[in-house]
């Protein structure tokens, strides 16, 4: 399965203060363990990790570590992290709060 998706989701979330492995694969896990397919947090948590070690690894990588160990975010300077934060901002934006009046009888009338 691929996770890519969420992970760049999460650490866009982060901001620049950036966010742990375990946290990071917490949150895959649970926006993709379903009722009729169930994973093992075991293996999102390694899927998780080995992605974020390949990824990071290059200074013009989309991901970058935090400076803790453990811990990593977006990297600012990368063209494609730009973008992608754009891209999540604008999905968040989409989704328009629509304040609806409660037209209910009361059952209670004094």
């Amino acid at each position: 399965m691929n996770y890519d998706k969420e992970i760049w989701r999460v650490l866009t979330e982060a901001g620049m203060k950036g966010i742990s492995v375990q946290k990071i694969a917490r949150h895959v896990f649970n926006a993709s363990n379903t009722f009729f397919e169930t994973i093992s947090f075991e293996e999102v948590h390694a899927y998780v990790q080995q992605y974020l070690l390949k990824n990071s690894k290059n200074p013009d990588s989309i991901i970058e570590s935090a400076g803790v160990r453990g811990t990593y975010r977006m990297n600012p300077s990368s063209k494609e992290s730009q973008q992608l934060m754009l891209l999540f901002r604008e999905d968040e934006q989409e989704e328009p709060e629509t304040k609806q009046e409660d037209q209910s009888l009361s059952l209670f009338d004094f």
